[in-house]
């Protein structure tokens, strides 16, 4: 038996023979030798393996080595990144990118890509300036601060905020604002590698104006409060106002920072929603400096936002940290297009998906939904489809309490459970991401773009096929 498995090895071809068979000849045109030859070596090994492994008495042939050889590279250089269809109504999902950008930002961001700009060069003098101006102005007059700066992310904002003004000082915290966000971000994990010495006042559930004036010294080099944005604490509870802790600032001489998350330059209650703290009023209150993130409730590109006084804002533009935490020319040019956007016209909700889907009334959702059911109407001989009323949620650690009524298409399959319903919606070309609650799939529309629905028409054909065959 041994000598049978090695004279069927042998048999297995030579790396040059495979290359210079015809379907690979055909693919080394298409793709760097090296990589045609890697992969050529992995198929053959592989050959090799399952000849041992699986006791196979033949050898492919050359045009199934070819075929693989062909379906691997394809793999291999393939783009990662894919499109996915967002029916989870969670419309700040960070897992899956956020806010969508505008036509208008989405065109600066092709046109910066594409040429030659103006990035860090004034035309008219004929020199260099800095990518700032591109979006300081707008942020000025959009926030009423005297001055602004951007980074890559709030966190970097945090970060350069704190080792600017407070490296080897102490920084007062509430403990009941020592957060952590998604992706493991600590603030006071962040605090310390800003160099800065932190300072708890309070406790989870309490804290008071006395606390912080109480902690303050001559080593106080910042107040720092941080907004709530992905939890919320209930019952006997407290906390100091921004108002109070200006007020404290100003009596002892010490800045006041607010690291607001999510941030908002709209005033999302005129659409029935719970006020997010805006921008502008955290400066009109007197806040030194406010940080907030530029790819959530602002519905741009991913950004850390610094506003606030002039005379702080430009010890951070002399920060050689600042190099580090940079924009690129990309979000330049997308954050400037959505600030344009939300300083420029009437109807900038409309035009910020993100904004749009968020402030969309239950009814314009219920409609597009009915729209659909009835188009799939075909699907009900082995498909539940019912429209019900739920919740969508902002997402982005955005008034994590506020849900947001919607309607919503749920799913049931007397064949195939919750579970596979989701995993079959997941699999197809395109992923249509729903959510599973209530032993049912939800698809809900409100996070669904309208070119995207025949996708999930599509998606849910797929499910009512693998129910009709049994599961």
């Amino acid at each position: 038996m041994q000598t049978d498995r090695g004279d069927i090895l042998r048999k297995i071809p030579s790396v040059e023979t495979v290359l210079e068979s015809r379907g690979v000849t055909q693919l080394l045109g298409e793709y760097p030798r090296v990589l045609v030859v890697a992969v050529v070596r992995d198929v053959l090994e592989q050959e090799r393996r399952a000849i041992l492994e699986r006791n196979l008495d033949t050898v492919s042939a050359p045009e199934e080595i070819a075929s693989k050889v062909g379906d691997v590279l394809a793999a291999k250089t393939a783009r990662s990144m894919r499109r996915i269809v967002n029916a989870t109504g969670v419309v700040l999902h960070t897992n899956i990118g956020r806010a969508l950008l505008s036509e208008s930002a989405v065109e600066a961001l092709t046109f910066a890509a594409r040429y030659y700009t103006n990035l860090e060069y004034d035309v008219e003098r004929g020199r260099r300036t800095t990518r700032q101006v591109h979006v300081d102005r707008l942020l000025r007059e959009l926030t009423a601060a005297e001055a602004a700066h951007v980074v890559n992310n709030n966190a970097g904002a945090v970060l350069l905020v704190l080792n600017t003004l407070a490296q080897g000082r102490e920084v007062i915290v509430s403990r009941g604002e020592l957060v952590e966000i998604g992706g493991s971000f600590r603030l006071p994990e962040v605090m310390a590698k800003s160099g800065a010495v932190l300072v708890e006042v309070g406790t989870t559930n309490r804290t008071t104006i006395d606390d912080y004036e109480k902690a303050v010294s001559q080593d106080t080099a910042l107040l720092l409060k941080v907004h709530k944005s992905n939890f919320k604490m209930v019952g006997f509870v407290s906390e100091v106002s921004l108002e109070e802790l200006v007020d404290l600032g100003k009596n002892r001489g010490v800045p006041v920072v607010e690291d607001l998350g999510s941030g908002a330059l709209v005033d999302f209650s005129l659409h029935g929603l719970p006020g997010e703290p805006l921008v502008s009023e955290r400066i009109a209150a007197g806040a030194d400096v406010v940080t907030f993130s530029g790819d959530k409730l602002l519905g741009g590109p991913q950004a850390g936002i610094i506003v606030g006084r002039e005379g702080l804002l430009e010890q951070m533009r002399q920060n050689p940290l600042g190099r580090a935490l940079r924009i690129d020319k990309l979000t330049v040019a997308a954050l400037e297009a959505t600030l344009l956007e939300l300083l420029g016209t009437s109807d900038a909700r409309e035009r910020l998906p993100s904004l749009r889907m968020i402030t969309d009334d239950e009814e314009t959702v219920k409609l597009r939904a009915e729209a659909l059911l009835q188009r799939v109407q075909a699907l009900t001989d082995v498909l539940s489809l019912t429209l019900e009323r739920t919740l969508s949620q902002i997402g982005g650690g955005a008034l994590p309490e506020v849900g947001v009524p919607t309607w919503a298409i749920a799913v049931r399959s007397p064949v195939l459970g919750e579970s596979s319903v989701e995993r079959i919606l997941r699999e197809g070309e395109v992923p249509v991401l729903a959510r599973v609650e209530k032993e049912a799939v939800y698809i809900d529309l409100r996070t669904v773009l309208p070119d995207e629905e025949r996708i999930v028409e599509a998606a849910l054909g797929r499910v009512a096929l693998t129910a009709r065959g049994g599961g």
